[in-house]
């Protein structure tokens, strides 16, 4: 298939949904033309890790005073700021003569949604039967909606509130627009039929999951783990990852710590803001801020947390920590869109006095360490290996072709 993938930004190992996806579906034969936009020098160079796999790479420069500019715009309209984010004409020009000539066009996430019904109404204006896929990855809605029950701060609170209730119309529109709609959980998925109308619609939202890169991310030998070394991993600027960290660093840590005074906590992703770097000035608390490669992290630490309080789709870090054969300790949230099963491939806690608990015990426990580490790693290569979901999104790209919608 002649493929068209947009994805309003740079596809990467942290965005990795696109960046796996546009790969696994080249190396099946496919033509991916990849349509996408870059803020910084760093996200352009990003480009090259896929120029060998995409027969042709389309891209522009979307800087940030752009993306502010578009979102005062939307401001007094009823289109969300999200949807609007990412919205470069030059873009969007390219992007319709290049769905002219592909089989099925592919848009990722709300922030590529103002493209794809641009695309939408000139195929439809060409009477061209290309079908169109918007892979929404998660519910912004659904998100919304947790972010007003967890304290974020003045400014995103009212942001969050204003936000609210137009995007729960416009992704409910959107759902109704195109030949598919995709969401990484079944629970993201329900939200969004709900949204759109209920199951009585035609073409329910298909479930599409993240996978994970079981060369990239890989156990190491058991003698490089370090002993009562605890590890979070994530884009620390992310609010639900700042709420994460910091109510684990001030509510779960100092427990673990009383029970085991020699243990260490890293917390390592790119961005901190000033309020998770102060969590660096706690007795074994170490913030890493951006580094090269988490790996050597995930691959050191005894234990991994993703003690998430709030969050919508797929955890990446729980899948990463995972491949690496590392014990993950993980809320009931981080790992509701899994068939991980509690206890074997994943220790499932809730709340501070749970949480600590079930670390101490890992602590105590190396042979249980290493069990569940091992379930984990044979999990992911079950369930979430890329190559397989890439082969579930051509069988989509298939059945809308032949549907003719």
């Amino acid at each position: 298939m002649n493929i068209l993938f947009l994805v309003p930004y740079m596809p990467s190992r942290i965005r990795v949904r696109p960046f796996q996806l546009v790969q696994a579906l080249a190396a099946r034969g496919h033509q991916v033309t990849l349509a996408t936009a870059w803020a910084t020098e760093a996200e352009r160079l990003e480009i090259d890790a896929l120029r060998g796999a995409c027969a042709r790479v389309v891209d522009v420069h979307l800087p940030r005073w752009r993306s502010w500019a578009n979102c005062l715009a939307a401001l007094p309209t009823r289109t969300p700021l999200q949807a609007m984010y990412c919205w470069h004409p030059e873009l969007a020009r390219l992007a319709e003569g290049l769905a002219l000539q592909a089989d099925v066009v592919h848009v990722e996430h709300l922030r590529g949604s103002a493209y794809a019904l641009r695309i939408r109404d000139r195929l439809r204006s060409s009477q061209a039967s290309v079908p169109l896929v918007w892979d929404s990855v998660d519910c912004i809605s659904l998100l919304f909606e947790q972010t007003t029950r967890h304290p974020t701060g003045v400014a995103r609170a009212a942001l969050t509130r204003i936000e609210l209730g137009r995007t729960r119309r416009f992704e409910g529109r959107l759902v109704n627009s195109f030949a598919r709609t995709l969401a990484t959980s079944k629970t993201d998925a329900q939200a969004l039929d709900a949204l759109a109308g209920g199951e009585s619609r035609p073409a329910p939202v298909s479930v599409l999951p993240n996978g994970v890169d079981l060369e990239y991310f890989h156990p190491a030998p058991v003698t490089n783990r370090e002993p009562a070394t605890l590890v979070i991993t994530g884009k620390m600027s992310y609010h639900a990852n700042i709420a994460m960290a910091t109510r684990f660093a001030r509510d779960v840590f100092p427990l673990i710590q009383r029970r085991v005074p020699e243990a260490q906590l890293w917390l390592v992703g790119k961005d901190p803001p000033a309020e998770v770097r102060a969590l660096g000035r706690q007795p074994g608390l170490t913030v890493t801020g951006t580094v090269p490669d988490l790996r050597p992290y995930l691959q050191r630490a005894a234990v991994a947390l993703a003690p998430v309080a709030y969050g919508v789709g797929i955890q990446n870090k729980v899948l990463e920590a995972m491949a690496c054969a590392t014990p993950v300790v993980a809320s009931p949230q981080a790992v509701s869109a899994l068939e991980a099963v509690d206890g074997r491939d994943v220790v499932v806690a809730d709340g501070p006095d749970e949480t600590a608990e079930a670390v101490g015990r890992l602590f105590d426990d190396e042979p249980r360490r290493l069990a569940i580490g091992s379930a984990g790693r044979r999990y992911v290569e079950s369930h979430h290996d890329w190559a397989e979901i890439a082969g579930r999104l051509e069988e989509v790209y298939h059945e809308v072709i032949r549907s003719g919608v």
